[in-house]
């Protein structure tokens, strides 16, 4: 099954954007098909700034009205206790709380921006998507992220070769209750490298206030040249400041 022909079948769809390479695609291609389409963005305590900011950049590029949910993870226990399952639970609370507002919009298909390259096994919050009937017509029809990446560029979207970027959960180790506080250290310190000319890394946090730098082995000289203005800019969060061997 192509993506026209998803489309054709479904000509009214609502869809979980995120502002990726993924969700983009997924939305320019609704629009290209003729589809009533409709793009939500879940706004949370684990999104960046840019990740918003992109979001209704793409949205507004493609012509799709977009919607921006405000939901505060921080309120929900299961997600905050940050257990191995702590994915499952917090796209369980996003999508619940998605379809209420798809509903009310007169939408009966969620969409989302899961490919042919995701690995189910390795993503316990695709086990919510099936129990919330979320469909991913990206992966249903075959397209991978290599292949996503061509088509965006084809099409002209500025998503084409943005980095794949997980939530800042990703970044409080398994077991370390999320907070906040945690969230904002994390933040600031990657906000701080991508304005330093950084890119497809991870701050890590080793509580209470050591990061660790997981970044291409191909930036470690340049950061090592910099490690003086990298500790300053992190050390108001952070005691320590490690750069990641282990990482290539």
């Amino acid at each position: 099954m192509s993506l026209q022909q998803f489309f054709e079948k479904n000509p009214r769809v609502a869809i979980a954007f995120s502002g990726g390479v993924d969700s983009s695609y997924l939305l320019y291609s609704a629009k290209a098909a003729g589809c009533v389409v409709h793009a939500y963005y879940l706004k949370s305590e684990f999104q960046p700034e840019f990740e918003h900011e992109d979001a209704v950049s793409v949205a507004s590029f493609i012509g799709v009205p977009l919607t921006v949910v405000d939901f505060s993870v921080l309120g929900v226990p299961s997600v905050t206790e940050n257990s191995a399952d702590r994915c499952y639970f917090c796209k369980t609370q996003i999508l619940e709380k998605l379809w209420e507002l798809v509903r009310v919009d007169g939408f009966t298909v969620l969409c989302d921006g899961t490919n042919a390259d995701d690995d189910e096994g390795d993503r316990p919050g695709m086990r919510a998507l099936r129990e919330q009937g979320v469909i991913s017509p990206l992966r249903e029809c075959g397209l991978t992220k290599s292949e996503i990446r061509e088509l965006s560029k084809q099409a002209g979207l500025s998503t084409f070769d943005k980095p794949a970027y997980a939530c800042l959960a990703t970044r409080i180790p398994t077991g370390t209750a999320i907070t906040g506080k945690f969230l904002e250290m994390v933040e600031r310190a990657e906000s701080a490298l991508f304005e330093m000319g950084f890119s497809d890394f991870r701050v890590r946090l080793i509580p209470p206030a050591t990061a660790n730098i997981q970044m291409p082995t191909e930036q470690w000289d340049e950061a090592a040249a910099r490690r003086d203005e990298i500790h300053e800019a992190l050390q108001p969060d952070f005691k320590n400041v490690l750069l990641d061997l282990a990482t290539r």
